[in-house]
């Protein structure tokens, strides 16, 4: 395989930093390149600094922006999920009492009935020993 037919894999990481470290770097080439007077490359070099730090305050209102944005968006998903958590808690809770309720009805009655049961066999077996 020659030298031309590999493959070449660039993986570029860069972002705002290597933005501003390219502004930066260029506008010094420019001062530096650039046949200006002392006075006029002070100006031009201010003047730039300027625009580097409006880009840069931009730059981080829109990260504070986007940060506040997705901050919002976590907490009320959050939030939704605990609300909806707590109401299949207490819908659970209802369920649960009403279950527990009906079961305590029924087993009361069915105690009574074999109470009832047990009376009228003792009732029977008193009446047998007195005829």
């Amino acid at each position: 395989m020659s030298d031309d037919d590999r493959a070449v894999v660039v993986i570029e990481r860069g972002g705002l930093g290597s933005f501003l470290i390219g502004l930066a770097a260029g506008a010094g080439l420019a001062l530096l390149l650039a046949p200006q007077t002392g006075e006029e490359a002070r100006r031009t070099l201010k003047n730039r600094g300027r625009q580097l730090r409006t880009a840069a305050h931009d730059a981080l209102d829109d990260v504070q922006e986007t940060a506040s944005s997705s901050y919002e968006k976590v907490r009320t998903g959050v939030e939704s999920t605990i609300d909806d958590a707590r109401r299949t808690v207490r819908d659970t809770k209802e369920v649960g009492a009403a279950v527990v309720h009906s079961a305590r009805e029924e087993l009361e009655q069915k105690l009574a009935a074999a109470r009832e049961a047990r009376r009228e066999t003792d009732d029977e077996e008193v009446g047998e020993e007195v005829g």
